[in-house]
């Protein structure tokens, strides 16, 4: 039998961490659970863990970076249906709070993740966000849609922290539905101030 390139077996061998380390997050959360269990339930040993993440909270960042990735795409997939760049916008703004209702999102992204890791502005893949946020923005600047004297990154930034506030916010309510709806009202009803000609 020929032997698996060291390339395939290191991307399993990760593969099988993150995967047990996220239903351990997902299910007792970050401070409950062991790496023991995880390590047992991938069938590996701590040392594969220290070799590949450094420690619990660098596989925690590695099940974020997974979670975030999967966002994403839902998100995009739901804007992709809108029927103008603005609309487009706000969709991939709200659908991410949205997302917030969803136990292991809620969790792991939004509970552990900052307890754990700090600030989300500052982990890696808030740059990208902004970014996409601040390229959207120059366009929508561009058409004649969202007001002419909008600094498009500093806007980006703004509106960044506030779906991740919000996002907080309905993790942490104890009616995350209702917290939801609150908070995508009032997000929109921020969004709708960058319009030129306001709904």
């Amino acid at each position: 039998m020929a032997h698996k390139p060291r390339k395939e077996m290191i991307a399993e061998t990760r593969t099988k961490l993150v995967d047990a380390a996220r239903h351990a997050f997902g299910t007792v959360g970050y401070a409950e659970a062991s790496m023991d269990d995880f390590t047992a339930a991938a069938g590996l040993t701590r040392g594969a863990l220290y070799h590949h993440f450094g420690d619990k909270k660098g596989l925690l960042q590695a099940v974020i970076a997974e979670i975030d990735g999967e966002m994403a795409v839902r998100v995009r997939e739901i804007a992709e249906k809108a029927p103008t760049r603005w609309q487009y916008f706000v969709d991939e703004c709200t659908s991410y709070i949205e997302l917030a209702v969803e136990p292991e999102i809620q969790r792991i992204m939004f509970r552990d993740g900052p307890a754990v890791l700090g600030d989300p502005s500052q982990w890696p893949n808030a740059s990208a966000c902004e970014a996409s946020m601040t390229e959207n923005l120059t366009h929508l600047q561009q058409e004649g849609v969202v007001v002419p004297d909008l600094d498009p990154a500093t806007a980006a930034r703004l509106i960044n922290g506030a779906s991740s506030q919000a996002a907080q916010k309905i993790a942490n309510s104890d009616d995350p539905e209702a917290t939801s709806r609150k908070a995508v009202a009032a997000f929109k009803t921020l969004l709708n101030g960058l319009l030129v000609n306001r709904a």
